[in-house]
């Protein structure tokens, strides 16, 4: 049975021993996803299908475009639309958002869903004025080294298709709180970030992001718009994304493997 966000293709396998095999594999699905905010159209993403609510939710606030959970007025797929669309257009109705950071987060074209910041008109767009940080206490380095390990095991899609990004919510002594998986790693903490904001816990205060891949400016931007003052990435930082971390007094570190990881920002001890 294929979960939420796979669907089944047929292929021809071929061994290193020359011979092939018939049969059905299990992909992780792409489809474009239209968040409007009230009546207008503010971006265009390309997700994997699921938590389509707490992806928009999450997209608005780690914007800047809303920040309080009270401001949600509503949140639903869109029924008005062609049958083509159905199920890939979400509209957030809410009170007193900022039309200013609603503009500047504006796509022209689509969001690929390797890089979010993909389609933002100006590089004026591209920050954001993130509210203040006290720096996080430190954290333990094991606490750190044990993430990787504990994101990987909730991550059933990839389990299945092997082709998805995960963020992770996870606490200062490592316990985990919410993963998300989907085929855009910005999708996903979006994806963790809007389940919060649903159930409105926010700020996300107290907590650390586990990354999958690598740490990008939007990634840190997305964290500090959300209260979170330590990341954690498998994979490397940008001198854009240490730059933000050390100017919000985040906590970042990256290249978690295998026991091992750099600190670019913060305290580890």
């Amino acid at each position: 049975m294929s979960l939420v966000g796979q669907s089944q293709r047929d292929i021809t396998r071929l061994a290193a021993d020359g011979s092939r095999n018939e049969l059905a594999d299990q992909l992780v699905m792409e489809e474009p996803l239209e968040i409007r905010l009230n009546e207008s159209p503010i971006a265009v993403v390309m997700r994997t299908p699921g938590d389509d609510i707490a992806l928009s939710l999450g997209f608005l606030f780690s914007e800047g475009i809303l920040n309080d959970p009270d401001q949600v007025l509503s949140v639903q797929h869109c029924q008005e639309v062609t049958d083509d669309a159905r199920g890939n257009v979400v509209q957030v109705r809410a009170a007193g958002a900022d039309h200013e950071a609603a503009d500047k987060a504006r796509r022209q074209v689509y969001a690929s869903s390797s890089c979010g910041l993909c389609g933002k008109t100006t590089l004026d767009s591209v920050r954001l004025l993130a509210p203040p940080m006290e720096a996080p206490p430190p954290i333990r380095a094991s606490t750190l080294a044990a993430l990787p390990e504990l994101l990987r095991a909730n991550q059933a899609l990839f389990d299945s298709t092997g082709g998805l990004h995960a963020a992770g919510l996870f606490t200062y002594d490592g316990d985990v709180r919410l993963v998300r998986e989907d085929i855009g790693r910005h999708n996903a903490c979006d994806k963790v970030i809007g389940t919060y904001v649903m159930r409105e816990q926010w700020p996300l205060t107290g907590h650390i992001l586990s990354l999958s891949g690598r740490a990008s400016f939007e990634m840190i931007q997305k964290a500090a718009m959300a209260g979170i003052g330590v990341v954690a990435a498998v994979s490397a930082p940008s001198t854009l994304a240490v730059d933000l971390a050390k100017e919000s007094q985040m906590t970042l570190v990256g290249f978690v493997r295998d026991g091992s990881m750099n600190v670019y920002s913060g305290r580890v001890s």
